[in-house]
């Protein structure tokens, strides 16, 4: 008797993982050589140096994601999950390497972090039970509603770019739009799940003659580059900046959290509190070898989830092998050259499909939550606008301190928090008499019908 392999298991065959796995690498790509341009731009470092971090980063990139993905022992959640760098360290790591520590004061922090997030991994894993559908539904909606500016960005010309806003640039991200809605309607069905791949490869054809991009830069690359570890100098250990970046790990275990919540739904391998443990684990080895091998932390990419939701596509070898496609990009400066050269509005048509996608699986987590006669509208209402408010209003908490910034700005952490708290409050906490909430869960709580629902049911 033979039993089928779990989706989640199942390997494609090898020109199905060539293409399911270029199509994540091209939606995580930009992102990935974000940060690494953002710090190093702020520190004004050399261009020699800058491309040594972006290499350094792909390659981390690329072995995170193979840890994640196939795992080893007890690090890995074993379902498909793109790593990169978080955004959410870059404001503190600005700080740390323009005012005197530089690169090794950062690096010295982001070891310590990493180390952090290994050993708080088991308390994480065992706060699962308090991300009911309720919960996990709002992080997810926050996280797509999130996204959408970047796609939003990326389709305009990218931010800063001297054309920002033009009509052609967002003419060509209209367009890309189009062609991954006509393959995913239209197309046979191996075809229609590479949609976003065909849209980025017909608006990269179209772009090059319309003068969007160039390969210029790719003849200037060199073939092989490795990265050493502490190539920028031994790492230092300076109070203020381990403490920043200690925040920085609470603020992406919770990110991460969610999003490993959110492929486990859309995977159905419902997210247990030992394999949360494993993946945070995992999270916080590929920050340790972020500091030993001159980039930075790492967390899962909510981009990737979206293209997780849209194409069906459920195998974490199809990610597995974008992680080895990374690995490449790294040692291989010429072939990273080839997919930088790929213009903002392209990725920006078909962000705005992935992105959309993570939005519209939260809506249907939410879908099975019972919202009569009791509270939950309300945690759902409050937490939305809590997620939203630092991504409408980018500056509304620059006047608090630097830790309260770190949590906040991130829409993706204060809106998860929010939503933690308020079903507690309402949900767990004793009901008062004569309100809504009925004891009918937890002892003494207000427990509301559907919100402890199991994931699995949810779904």
């Amino acid at each position: 008797m033979t039993t089928t392999a779990h989706p989640v298991d199942e390997v494609p065959p090898a020109r199905h993982l060539a293409a399911f796995g270029l199509q994540h690498v091209l939606a995580m790509y930009a992102g990935a050589v974000a940060v690494p341009l953002i710090v190093g731009g702020a520190m004004k470092l050399s261009p020699a140096d800058l491309a040594y971090l972006i290499t350094a980063d792909l390659l981390v990139c690329g072995i995170a994601t193979l840890i994640q993905c196939i795992g080893f022992w007890r690090f890995g959640v074993r379902l498909p999950i793109m790593q990169g760098c978080t955004f959410a360290a870059v404001p503190p790591m600005v700080l740390i390497g323009t005012t005197g520590g530089g690169l090794p004061a950062i690096y010295g922090a982001v070891i310590v972090a990493g180390l952090a997030i290994m050993l708080l991994a088991p308390v994480f894993g065992k706060l699962l039970r308090f991300f009911p559908p309720l919960v996990t539904g709002t992080v997810i909606l926050i996280i797509g509603i999130s996204l959408l500016p970047v796609a939003g960005n990326w389709a305009a010309g990218g931010a800063g770019s001297a054309d920002f806003g033009e009509p052609k640039n967002l003419a060509l991200a209209g367009f890309v739009l189009l062609v991954v809605l006509a393959v995913q309607r239209f197309a046979p069905v191996f075809l229609s799940r590479i949609a976003v791949l065909a849209g980025i490869v017909v608006g990269l054809a179209v772009a090059v003659p319309f003068g969007f991009t160039d390969f210029g830069g790719v003849g200037d690359a060199d073939w092989v580059g490795i990265s050493t570890p502490f190539h920028f100098g031994a790492p230092t250990f300076e109070a203020s900046a381990i403490i920043s970046m200690l925040v920085v790990a609470l603020v992406t275990m919770t990110e991460t959290t969610g999003d490993l919540i959110a492929v486990g739904e859309m995977t159905d391998r419902k997210v247990e509190p030992r394999s949360l443990s494993d993946g945070l684990r995992a999270d916080g080895f590929s920050t340790v070898l972020g500091g030993v091998f001159n980039t930075f932390p790492y967390t899962a990419y909510a981009q990737n989830v979206g293209l997780v939701g849209m194409t069906r596509v459920r195998s974490r070898w199809v990610v597995a092998a974008a992680g080895g496609m990374l690995v490449l990009l790294g040692l291989l400066p010429k072939l990273g050259a080839v997919v930088a050269a790929i213009p903002a509005p392209v990725l920006g048509g078909a962000g705005l499909v992935m992105f959309g996608t993570v939005a519209a699986s939260g809506l249907r987590t939410l879908a099975q939550v019972d919202f009569k006669g009791n509270n939950n509208l309300t945690v759902v209402a409050v937490s939305v606008a809590m997620g939203v408010l630092p991504v409408g209003v980018p500056t509304i908490y620059e006047k608090f301190p630097d830790w309260f910034q770190t949590v906040m700005n991130s829409g993706i952490s204060a809106g998860c928090l929010t939503a933690i708290v308020l079903n507690l409050l309402f949900n767990h906490l004793p009901a008062q008499a004569g309100s809504a909430a009925e004891a009918d869960g937890l002892p003494g709580g207000g427990v509301e019908k559907g919100v402890e629902k199991p994931r699995e049911e949810a779904v």
